[in-house]
Protein backbone atom coordinates (compact mmCIF):
# COMPACT_ATOMS: atom_id res chain seq x y z
CA UNK A 1 0.00 0.00 0.00
CA UNK A 2 2.94 2.31 -0.51
CA UNK A 3 2.52 5.51 -2.43
CA UNK A 4 3.56 4.99 -6.07
CA UNK A 5 6.58 7.21 -6.75
CA UNK A 6 6.21 6.58 -10.48
CA UNK A 7 3.12 8.81 -10.61
CA UNK A 8 5.32 11.88 -10.08
CA UNK A 9 6.45 14.01 -13.01
CA UNK A 10 10.13 14.39 -13.89
CA UNK A 11 10.86 17.55 -11.88
CA UNK A 12 8.37 16.77 -9.11
CA UNK A 13 9.43 15.57 -5.69
CA UNK A 14 7.62 14.64 -2.49
CA UNK A 15 7.90 17.22 0.29
CA UNK A 16 5.50 15.62 2.81
CA UNK A 17 3.96 12.15 2.79
CA UNK A 18 1.42 11.62 5.56
CA UNK A 19 -1.14 9.12 6.73
CA UNK A 20 -4.00 10.08 9.07
CA UNK A 21 -2.97 10.65 12.69
CA UNK A 22 -2.27 7.55 14.81
CA UNK A 23 -5.31 8.33 16.98
CA UNK A 24 -7.46 6.47 14.43
CA UNK A 25 -5.60 3.29 15.44
CA UNK A 26 -6.52 3.51 19.14
CA UNK A 27 -9.82 1.67 18.71
CA UNK A 28 -8.28 -1.16 16.63
CA UNK A 29 -5.62 -1.72 19.29
CA UNK A 30 -8.24 -1.76 22.07
CA UNK A 31 -10.41 -4.20 20.12
CA UNK A 32 -7.42 -6.50 19.60
CA UNK A 33 -6.52 -6.41 23.29
CA UNK A 34 -10.12 -7.12 24.33
CA UNK A 35 -10.38 -10.00 21.87
CA UNK A 36 -7.20 -11.61 23.18
CA UNK A 37 -8.39 -11.05 26.77
CA UNK A 38 -11.75 -12.71 25.99
CA UNK A 39 -10.06 -15.80 24.49
CA UNK A 40 -7.59 -16.05 27.39
CA UNK A 41 -10.42 -15.61 29.94
CA UNK A 42 -12.46 -18.29 28.19
CA UNK A 43 -9.50 -20.65 28.19
CA UNK A 44 -8.79 -20.06 31.88
CA UNK A 45 -12.35 -19.85 33.23
CA UNK A 46 -14.32 -22.40 31.24
CA UNK A 47 -14.45 -25.87 32.82
CA UNK A 48 -13.11 -28.91 31.02
CA UNK A 49 -15.49 -30.73 28.76
CA UNK A 50 -16.98 -30.82 25.28
CA UNK A 51 -19.34 -27.91 25.89
CA UNK A 52 -16.50 -25.74 27.16
CA UNK A 53 -14.39 -26.55 24.11
CA UNK A 54 -17.25 -25.57 21.79
CA UNK A 55 -17.78 -22.36 23.78
CA UNK A 56 -14.04 -21.58 23.61
CA UNK A 57 -14.07 -22.09 19.83
CA UNK A 58 -17.13 -19.85 19.57
CA UNK A 59 -15.39 -17.15 21.61
CA UNK A 60 -12.28 -17.49 19.43
CA UNK A 61 -14.29 -17.22 16.20
CA UNK A 62 -16.18 -14.14 17.43
CA UNK A 63 -12.91 -12.59 18.68
CA UNK A 64 -11.16 -13.27 15.38
CA UNK A 65 -14.09 -11.84 13.41
CA UNK A 66 -14.08 -8.69 15.53
CA UNK A 67 -10.32 -8.30 15.16
CA UNK A 68 -10.54 -8.66 11.38
CA UNK A 69 -13.48 -6.26 11.09
CA UNK A 70 -12.74 -3.66 13.78
CA UNK A 71 -8.94 -3.83 14.02
CA UNK A 72 -7.26 -5.17 10.89
CA UNK A 73 -9.54 -3.46 8.36
CA UNK A 74 -9.12 0.04 9.89
CA UNK A 75 -5.36 -0.54 9.93
CA UNK A 76 -5.36 -1.42 6.23
CA UNK A 77 -7.54 1.63 5.45
CA UNK A 78 -5.20 3.86 7.48
CA UNK A 79 -2.17 2.48 5.68
CA UNK A 80 -3.73 2.97 2.24
CA UNK A 81 -4.72 6.59 2.90
CA UNK A 82 -2.07 9.01 1.64
CA UNK A 83 -1.80 12.79 1.94
CA UNK A 84 1.12 13.72 -0.31
CA UNK A 85 2.42 17.26 -0.74
CA UNK A 86 4.83 17.76 -3.63
CA UNK A 87 6.44 20.84 -5.12
CA UNK A 88 3.71 20.81 -7.82
CA UNK A 89 0.48 19.53 -6.21
CA UNK A 90 -1.36 18.02 -3.29
CA UNK A 91 -2.29 14.38 -3.87
CA UNK A 92 -5.03 12.72 -1.82
CA UNK A 93 -5.31 8.99 -2.29
CA UNK A 94 -7.34 6.36 -0.47
CA UNK A 95 -8.85 2.98 -1.11
CA UNK A 96 -7.98 -0.63 -0.48
CA UNK A 97 -9.54 -2.67 -3.28
CA UNK A 98 -10.52 0.27 -5.43
CA UNK A 99 -8.55 3.48 -5.35
CA UNK A 100 -9.57 7.11 -5.50
CA UNK A 101 -7.03 9.86 -6.07
CA UNK A 102 -7.48 13.60 -6.23
CA UNK A 103 -4.77 16.00 -7.36
CA UNK A 104 -4.92 19.67 -6.45
CA UNK A 105 -2.32 21.66 -8.41
CA UNK A 106 -0.61 24.26 -6.22
CA UNK A 107 -1.53 27.02 -8.67
CA UNK A 108 -5.22 26.21 -7.97
CA UNK A 109 -4.97 26.53 -4.17
CA UNK A 110 -6.84 29.71 -3.25
CA UNK A 111 -6.98 29.33 0.51
CA UNK A 112 -6.20 26.88 3.26
CA UNK A 113 -7.17 26.79 6.90
CA UNK A 114 -6.75 24.51 9.86
CA UNK A 115 -9.00 23.63 12.76
CA UNK A 116 -8.15 21.86 16.00
CA UNK A 117 -10.46 20.85 18.80
CA UNK A 118 -9.02 20.77 22.31
CA UNK A 119 -8.40 17.00 22.23
CA UNK A 120 -6.76 17.33 18.82
CA UNK A 121 -4.45 20.03 20.15
CA UNK A 122 -3.37 17.66 22.89
CA UNK A 123 -2.70 14.90 20.36
CA UNK A 124 -1.04 17.19 17.80
CA UNK A 125 -3.48 16.69 14.96
CA UNK A 126 -6.35 18.56 13.31
CA UNK A 127 -8.33 19.25 10.18
CA UNK A 128 -6.85 20.99 7.14
CA UNK A 129 -9.26 22.57 4.66
CA UNK A 130 -7.93 23.39 1.19
CA UNK A 131 -10.01 25.63 -1.02
CA UNK A 132 -9.16 25.36 -4.68
CA UNK A 133 -10.37 26.84 -7.93
CA UNK A 134 -12.53 24.37 -9.78
CA UNK A 135 -15.80 22.55 -9.52
CA UNK A 136 -15.01 20.66 -6.29
CA UNK A 137 -14.11 23.74 -4.24
CA UNK A 138 -13.20 22.71 -0.71
CA UNK A 139 -11.32 19.60 0.31
CA UNK A 140 -11.33 18.65 3.98
CA UNK A 141 -8.47 16.51 5.29
CA UNK A 142 -9.29 15.15 8.73
CA UNK A 143 -6.84 13.84 11.32
CA UNK A 144 -3.74 15.43 9.83
CA UNK A 145 -0.72 14.90 12.12
CA UNK A 146 1.11 18.16 12.92
CA UNK A 147 -1.59 20.14 11.12
CA UNK A 148 -0.02 23.52 11.96
CA UNK A 149 3.30 22.49 10.46
CA UNK A 150 1.54 21.01 7.43
CA UNK A 151 -0.45 24.20 6.83
CA UNK A 152 2.75 26.28 7.02
CA UNK A 153 4.49 23.92 4.60
CA UNK A 154 1.52 24.14 2.21
CA UNK A 155 1.76 27.94 2.32
CA UNK A 156 5.49 27.75 1.54
CA UNK A 157 4.87 25.34 -1.34
CA UNK A 158 2.16 27.54 -2.87
CA UNK A 159 4.36 30.64 -2.60
CA UNK A 160 7.42 28.87 -4.03
CA UNK A 161 5.34 27.49 -6.90
CA UNK A 162 3.97 30.97 -7.61
CA UNK A 163 7.47 32.47 -7.54
CA UNK A 164 8.82 29.82 -9.93
CA UNK A 165 5.99 30.28 -12.42
CA UNK A 166 5.57 34.06 -12.44
CA UNK A 167 7.71 36.98 -13.49
CA UNK A 168 9.18 39.32 -10.92
CA UNK A 169 9.35 43.08 -11.39
CA UNK A 170 12.97 42.95 -12.56
CA UNK A 171 12.22 40.24 -15.13
CA UNK A 172 9.21 42.18 -16.44
CA UNK A 173 11.35 45.34 -16.85
CA UNK A 174 13.97 43.36 -18.79
CA UNK A 175 11.33 41.93 -21.14
CA UNK A 176 9.77 45.35 -21.73
CA UNK A 177 13.22 46.84 -22.37
CA UNK A 178 13.99 44.09 -24.93
CA UNK A 179 10.64 44.67 -26.67
CA UNK A 180 11.30 48.41 -26.85
CA UNK A 181 14.79 47.84 -28.24
CA UNK A 182 13.46 45.40 -30.82
CA UNK A 183 10.80 47.89 -31.93
CA UNK A 184 13.30 50.75 -32.02
CA UNK A 185 15.65 48.65 -34.17
CA UNK A 186 12.92 47.70 -36.66
CA UNK A 187 12.61 49.71 -39.79
CA UNK A 188 9.24 50.26 -41.41
CA UNK A 189 8.35 47.56 -43.89
CA UNK A 190 8.50 48.66 -47.58
CA UNK A 191 5.15 49.10 -49.21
Amino acid sequence: MAFPEDMLTDDEHVVLHLHPHWKVLVRPVLVSLLAVAAVVAGFLLLPDGTGATVALYAIAVVALSLVLWLALWPLVVWRSTHYVFTNERVVLQHGVFSRERRDIPLNRVNDHSMNQQFSERLLGCGTLTIESAGERGQTVLADIPGVGRVQTKLYELVEAHHDRHSLGDGEMREILQEVRQDRAGESPAPS
